[in-house]
């Protein structure tokens, strides 16, 4: 075989030489890095400070409850369940879309994107209204699985779509099967995408409010936001938030282990092969199968269940403040998405390409924010405002924060997969000619990241206008999104009145998933 087959494999000897020349990050990544990472640590801030307003004792007997040690048994065991169905879910979804014959692949690839236009506490209340016995865990489990599993399927489609099947292709023509080349040379090539798609699962689940509140299942959101609402005294609930974020950055330190040293761009000169599709033969229909229940499940059922609520009506329904709540939803999210992923690239960037302490540790101070409930970072930017910065108190800044704090590991992680796809080699050939860190940056490496950072903003943009605690408390004055109207509606019960917002914000959150889905 020539040595100038192009190919995709994985250069463990590469990567140490490589991040040799660049130990030191340059200031135009360093700086802006440190910023974002600033901005997600302002509400652990707060918590440190409401945690140990009565002093250590009070908050380690706290800590020490058996309800506390009863609350982190089960948050834990709802992550590992639906990051495991995730994971079943997204892979073999992202496998069958992109590398086999399935019939109408495009399509469910579009399917299998859609569920991340419908909001989990949407989908819990069409779960939980029409199989009420599915109350506690069984309800978050499925609630959550199938409302997460593209974070999965994203970036892991994205990786398929780029790996060269040379290796593939050599495995199978030395006798392995299709199963067994898929586990000993595709697997380990996906692992960092579908590492990171995992982690974001978690964290999302351990952050979740909605979901679990509808479903009756308690985590420490659902005991962080009991104690916030029953008691004036704000400290059992920043101890218990406490926890959570040390729970995260567990998580994330578990998956940066996971990561290893070696290398994913492809080597060789000129252009990887498109792989050749997959035969399914007599595994077609189970196939087809799995895609249709996955899909009906996770989409047309939510759907559905909302178009009996739209077609119950509702006399007394406002279509001002329907139209008003439609143009602010998509007027922060738009923001919002801008302001995430001009913030997260320059921490992608830096986990991707330096492998120091000080970019590990920018990358884990992003993610320590986004496991913290919305209804904590909400509070936090109100205490801060108050006290050190009141002309943005309930205005439109002070929400964008807050969704920067939440969802910059969205963003974040997008960055890091795409910069990882590009060889890193161009942006040496660049420095080697004199381009300054700035130069490469905008010439070289962010336009080879541009799809997978706009599929970062796309996604930040779906999941910040369905967002729901930060946005209750930090709301400019008089303004409604959807979420906010449609958490209005039905607390008081009114679910047919609920229904337009919930229809529209799936329609919205629809138009990037579809073009997510197109991608993939």
């Amino acid at each position: 075989m020539s040595t100038d087959t192009n190919r995709s494999v994985r250069t463990p000897a590469a990567a140490p030489r490589a991040a040799a020349g660049r130990r030191t990050p340059p200031l135009v990544l360093l700086l802006p890095a440190t910023a974002a990472a600033l901005i997600a640590l302002l509400p652990l801030g707060y918590l440190g400070v409401r945690a140990m307003e009565r002093g250590w004792g009070f908050a380690w007997d706290i800590v020490s409850e058996e309800r506390t040690l009863e609350l982190l048994g089960r948050s834990l065991w709802l992550t590992a369940i639906v990051v495991a169905g995730c994971l079943v879910l997204g892979i073999s979804l992202a496998w069958l879309t992109v590398r086999t014959e399935l019939p109408g692949r495009r399509a469910w690839a579009v399917l299998a994107t859609l569920p991340l236009a419908v909001p989990s506490y949407v989908a819990a209340f069409t779960w939980i209204s029409a199989f009420p016995s599915l109350e506690g865990l069984p309800g978050a489990a499925i609630t959550l699985t199938f409302a997460c599993f593209p974070y999965v399927f994203l970036p892991v489609a994205a990786v398929l779509r780029g790996i060269d099947p040379a290796q593939e292709e050599a495995a199978r023509s030395l006798g392995s099967g299709a199963f067994r080349t898929f586990v000993r040379i595709t697997l380990p090539q996906l692992r960092p995408a579908a590492a990171g798609g995992a982690i974001l699962v978690a964290l999302y689940v351990l952050s979740d409010f909605g979901s679990v509140s509808i479903t009756r299942y308690d985590t420490f959101t659902r005991a962080i936001h009991t104690s916030y609402q029953a008691s004036f005294d704000r400290t059992p609930a920043a101890v218990l938030g406490c926890v959570l974020v040390v729970m995260t950055v567990l998580l994330v330190l578990a998956e940066n282990r996971t990561r290893g040293r070696a290398g994913h761009a492809r080597t060789g000169r000129g252009s990887a092969r498109p792989p050749v599709p997959l035969r399914l033969g007599h595994w077609t229909a189970p196939a087809l199968g799995w895609c249709s229940a996955v899909a009906a499940a996770a989409v047309l059922f939510p759907l559905g269940t909302l178009g009996y609520w739209l077609t119950v009506g509702n006399s007394g329904f406002d279509s001002e403040k329907f139209w008003d709540a439609t143009l602010a939803t998509v007027t922060v999210a738009a923001v919002g998405a801008a302001v995430t992923t001009l913030l997260a690239l320059p921490v992608g960037v830096l986990s991707a390409r330096y492998r120091g302490r000080l970019a590990g540790l920018l990358e884990q101070s992003v993610y320590a924010g986004h496991a913290v409930p919305g209804i904590t970072v909400g509070l936090a930017l109100v205490f801060f405002a108050v006290r050190y910065a009141y002309p943005v108190y309930q205005e439109l800044p002070l929400l964008i924060t807050a969704y920067v704090v939440l969802f910059l590991p969205v963003a974040v992680a997008s960055a890091r997969a795409a910069v990882l796809q590009a060889p890193p080699v161009l942006e040496d050939v660049a420095r080697s000619l004199g381009r300054r860190p700035l130069q490469v940056l905008r010439e070289i490496t962010v336009p080879l990241a541009a799809p997978g950072i706009g599929a970062g903003a796309a996604l930040t943009f779906v999941v910040i206008m369905k967002e729901l605690p930060a946005t209750l408390l930090l709301r400019p004055t008089g303004t409604d999104t959807l979420a906010t109207r449609l958490w209005t509606e039905t607390g008081a019960g009114a679910f047919a009145g609920a229904a337009p917002y919930a229809a529209a914000i799936v329609l919205i959150a629809a138009v990037p998933s579809y073009l997510l889905g197109r991608r993939s």
